[in-house]
Formats: structure tokens, sequence, C-alpha cells
């Protein structure tokens, strides 16, 4: 069975192949909500891609939570680091001495009949410099639990332990 991802990622829609198999990638504007919870963006942005797909399909959405921050900013990531950047960010915890964060990914998944979501968590620490050369977004600053930041590993190293692998992973054995 083919799997429709709605991306506008070629890179997110090759990690998904390289977990799921047969996916095919979907460009298809939807609605992102405001929200305070990544499960609800998803859930509602995969809703509106089934009422215009009418197949099943899923999409994900993803942030960055910081600790001493309460979890900030979370499913708001995307646009502090529009406005920040990753200096910003860094400024902001200057004085910080926990520096415990998490990326975490929601993958939501319409079947026809209901919608599922699942969750992957990747844990690290914000680094006090940026680090590294690869990747994108928050990745110079995220230190892995591995010891280095995303940025500082390969496109392969990254995508073994991303949150996104992981929430791919549990969509994979849900759909068998």
């Amino acid at each position: 069975m083919t799997l429709a991802f709605v991306t506008g990622n070629p890179g997110k829609a090759d990690e998904a192949r390289s977990i799921l198999g047969d996916v095919e990638r979907v460009e298809l504007d939807y609605t992102e909500v405001q929200s305070d919870s990544l499960e609800e963006i998803a859930r509602r942005g995969v809703e509106e891609c089934y009422e215009e797909l009418e197949k099943p399909c899923f999409v994900d959405d993803s942030g960055l939570f910081v600790n001493c921050f309460s979890g900030f900013p979370g499913p708001y990531s995307s646009y502090v680091y529009s406005t920040l950047g990753n200096e910003g960010l860094l400024q902001l915890m200057e004085d910080e001495e926990e520096r415990d964060a998490e990326f975490r990914c929601v993958v939501a998944y319409h079947t026809g009949d209901r919608v599922e979501t699942y969750v992957g968590v990747a844990e690290g620490r914000i680094t006090r410099e940026p680090r590294g050369e690869g990747g994108f977004g928050y990745d110079p600053v995220f230190r892995h639990s591995s010891g280095e930041t995303f940025a500082e590993m390969t496109s392969e190293q990254k995508n073994e332990v991303s949150h996104r692998r992981k929430a791919f992973e549990q969509l994979a054995e849900a759909v068998g």
C-alpha cells in the first residue's frame, strides 16, 4: 500500500521512504492552526488533507521544546526561528544553567475512518554556541544525547536518532 505524505519537503519524504517504504509525496497547502499542541496542529491538518485527497494520508509537525522555558518555543518553533534564529535563542538562554531540551515530532495519519497520532522524541541540550555545518534550523544548537549537535552529524546519523524517525517507525508498525 502506498502511503500519501503531505509535505513540501522532499528530504522529509525521503526519510519517510527509508522507514515506511512506498511513500508518495503530495504537495498540498493546508491550514496550520495556531495551537499549543503539536497533536492538535497535525490532527487538524491531516483531517483537511483527507477531505481534499479523499484517501488515507499523513502529515507531520515538529518543534523544539526547551525545559527552562516550560517547553517554549514548542509549536511556535518555526516562527521563533524565523524571527530570532539560533543567536536569539542563545541570547535568551545566556544565563540559564538548565539547558535540557527535546525535539518532538507528531505524525498524524488519517486511515479513512479515524486519525491516529504517533509521537517521536529526541532528547538533548541547547549548546552555548552553534556547532557544525550540516542540518537546518536549530540543528547547530541542539546537542543530541549522543554528544554531537544535529549539525555535526551526517544526514544518515541524524536520521538514525531523529524525533521524526521515531514517529515514522511507530506509523510503520501501525500500518504493518
